[in-house]
């Protein structure tokens, strides 16, 4: 499926983020309301995968630590060698030891989103110590002129989209978003960003948008920046929940995007089922 080429493993360094607010805590909603932001960045407890983007009166939660680093160019650093499926271990505080898996990114504030056990969860504190094995930039299938990035090898073997000799990518989605409904994050590179869609409540037909859902979008290519192009799929995860903001939503971590010729999008609508927990939790439980 894949092509033989080792990617690297490198041993990162991040540090629990603090939810930051600025002297005036207000943000104008996109009806011109103030509302408190809650729930971006920091440690979320009371929320987890398979929650609805809906769940929270919160702005861009996202389950788990949000996780960074006070030196911008390790934080660039970190932030674009993380992938969905890394492993990440607490190596300082009251959870020394104790495993989680990476979920995402968010390009606002350069930050790694990392799920760990609930009961893990609440004994992380800011400024705890989290070590990230990032691996999976350069993953290829040389067969196929689409991209694979953002996104662990094991990971990504384990979903088995396409099977060896196979023309497509046989992914089962959520639903199709048209990239029109794509906010925050366009013009980003995705290595460092996910895009926000610009959904304000269920479009017809869906029975609810989950964190871990897979989507995809069409006429974006996300290879690199993220733009707008005829005739092209991008997929990714729901890693975090929506936002009152004008431009803003649930956030995708974007990791495979090519020609639409190199796809097969099984809808579901109604029950699809994308990453869940306990297979997220399973994969970063192996770290060593």
């Amino acid at each position: 499926m894949t092509n033989f080429r080792v990617t690297a493993a490198v041993n990162s360094l991040g540090f629990v983020g603090h939810s930051e607010s600025l002297s005036d805590p207000f943000k104008i909603d996109r009806h011109g309301h103030t509302y408190v932001p809650t729930g971006d960045g920091g440690i979320v407890l009371n929320y987890r995968v398979g929650d609805s983007i809906f769940a929270l009166d919160a702005d861009h939660a996202s389950p788990g630590v949000s996780v960074s680093h006070p030196n911008s160019d390790a934080a660039y650093s970190l932030v674009a060698q993380s992938c969905i499926g890394n492993t990440a271990k607490v190596r300082t505080g009251a959870a020394i030891g104790a495993t989680g898996v990476v979920l995402g990114k968010r390009g606002e504030g350069c930050r790694v989103l990392v799920l760990f056990a609930p009961e893990v969860m609440k004994l992380i504190r800011p400024d705890d110590q989290i070590s990230i094995e990032t691996e999976g930039q350069g993953l290829a299938d040389d067969q196929m002129e689409s991209r694979i990035f953002n996104i662990s090898s094991n990971l990504f073997s384990a979903l088995s989209f396409k099977k060896s000799g196979e023309k497509k990518f046989k992914i089962p989605v959520r639903t199709i978003f048209e990239s029109k409904y794509v906010g925050n994050g366009i013009g980003r590179p995705m290595p460092l960003w996910d895009v926000d869609l610009q959904v304000y409540e269920l479009p017809a037909g869906v029975s609810d948008i989950k964190i871990g859902d897979f989507v995809a979008i069409s006429n974006l290519d996300a290879r690199f920046n993220a733009g707008y192009r005829k005739g092209w799929i991008s997929v990714g995860v729901i890693v975090h929940g929506a936002s009152p903001q004008p431009g803003h939503g649930p956030g995708v971590t974007i990791f495979l995007s090519g020609p639409e010729n190199e796809f097969e999008l099984l809808s579901d609508p109604q029950q699809h089922v994308g990453l869940t927990e306990a297979t997220l939790l399973a994969l970063g439980g192996k770290a060593t």
